[in-house]
């Protein structure tokens, strides 16, 4: 017999997600009523939609701000999208905002794994390196550096960061699960923060 999930539990997963009510419910069907797995399923499904749009321009947006502690943080973000309707909708606007509050929040120094200059990572798994206690096989060292490198990019890249309002998901998954809801691919491209006094 399949699982008929309750109200209360699509609307959180609704919350959570940003998917609609059908494909909540349908993903809580799909996994017996496990919050998690509906919650990963959807995000996964949205991750896969955007990747089908990856080829698509993402030419309109919205350039978004946030300013913080009675304007001593300051955040501009632009948020990509491919049509200027999408670029008006509710929710897209939310992201952008939210996003704009994580950077004032997280601090992130680089957008995505691919922002990091090679030199940069080079310098950090040098770091990393030496942390490793000695007399390990060279395929451990390998793989503790790699987890320690995770680590890295998830403290350092706003893609990987766990997002500040809700740290069960990265900036990237709420970025895709907004995609999927939209249809459209969506794409932060850039984001700069500003502090009273830093230069």
């Amino acid at each position: 017999m399949s699982h008929k999930p309750s109200a209360g539990d699509v609307k959180r997963l609704r919350e959570a997600t940003g998917a609609g009510m059908i494909d909540c419910r349908n993903a809580l069907v799909h996994a017996d009523g496990d919050f998690e797995r509906a919650k990963t399923h959807l995000l996964e499904q949205g991750q896969a939609k955007a990747e089908k749009k990856a080829e698509r321009a993402a030419h309109e947006g919205i350039v978004g701000s946030y300013i913080h502690a009675g304007g001593k943080i300051g955040v501009l973000v632009e948020i990509n999208c491919e049509t200027d309707f999408v670029a008006r909708n509710e929710k897209f606007q939310g992201l952008v905002r939210d996003v704009a509050m994580h950077v004032a929040a997280m601090s992130p120094k680089y957008l995505d794994r691919d922002s990091v200059p090679p030199s940069v990572i080079e310098d950090v798994k040098k770091t990393l390196a030496e942390q490793v206690p000695p007399g390990k096989p060279p395929n451990i060292v390998e793989n503790i550096i790699n987890g320690k490198l995770n680590k890295w990019y998830e403290d350092q890249t706003l893609a990987d960061q766990h997002f500040v309002k809700d740290d069960s998901m990265t900036v990237a998954e709420l970025v895709a699960g907004v995609s999927a809801v939209l249809g459209e691919r969506i794409a932060v491209r850039r984001f700069v923060k500003f502090a009273l006094g830093e230069g």
